[in-house]
């Protein structure tokens, strides 16, 4: 992992547009190539990002960014959409470069691995017809926690969160780019399932074509029985 402090200003151009003006920032350049703005304040999130596959070049600015400050110019291609990072650097305050190796990944709480197991016994909650492979499928960059098959016999990768958030649907989205390139999947759809679901993570998801399901923790686990409730 690469590590860059720098004064800098970030424009992203694709589905949606967005400015940052010029401040400090980190800038956190990963092994899976995905670049990320971070500040510190605002948020623990990254104020901006990249998810791969992109690629990085570097350019010198043009007479008029030189003449405004802008020392070399950071250009983040996204491989499939064509969506574009654009970050312009002034200064650069720190430049490292981390080996980090091979995580193991999140380890689940007790209900999100209770939740996988019973979606796993309950596969059915997916839809008609839906059929499990397996549970905890291995990909290059860590285990999706359910793959199952459609009714049409098409495979389904299915990411579990007790609540849901927009960092569930972009590890779900690794994991897709990922699996869409085994043509032995090929094609994969995505379920994301919490028990809640956040509207910008639902917002997020269903724009990539992920299919969004609540899971009712209760009702699986035999302790609550929707059809005698009144509401």
């Amino acid at each position: 992992m690469r590590l860059v402090i720098a004064r800098c200003s970030v424009d992203y151009a694709g589905r949606l547009s967005a400015h940052l003006p010029l401040a400090t920032r980190l800038l956190l350049l990963k092994a899976d190539g995905s670049v990320l703005v971070h500040s510190d304040s605002l948020s623990y999130k990254p104020l901006n990002w990249m998810s791969p596959p992109c690629s990085l070049s570097t350019l010198e600015p043009e007479q008029e960014q030189a003449d405004a400050g802008v020392a070399e110019i950071w250009k983040v291609t996204q491989a499939k959409t064509a969506d574009m990072l654009v970050i312009s650097i002034h200064e650069i305050l720190h430049d490292s470069i981390h080996e980090l190796g091979v995580d193991p990944g999140l380890q689940k709480d007790g209900v999100e691995a209770h939740l996988q197991k019973l979606l796993a016994e309950q596969i059915e909650t997916l839809g008609d017809g839906h059929r499990l492979v397996r549970r905890e499928y291995m990909t290059a960059i860590g285990p999706v926690d359910i793959l199952a098959t459609d009714a049409q016999g098409g495979s389904v990768a299915v990411e579990i969160k007790r609540r849901g958030d927009i960092d569930g649907v972009e590890q779900l989205t690794r994991y897709l780019e990922l699996m869409n390139r085994d043509p032995l999947l090929a094609p994969v759809a995505g379920v994301f399932a919490a028990q809640e679901i956040k509207p910008q993570a639902r917002t997020l998801a269903e724009d990539r074509g992920i299919r969004c399901v609540v899971l009712d923790y209760d009702a699986m686990r035999g302790m609550d029985d929707s059809h005698l409730r009144l509401f």
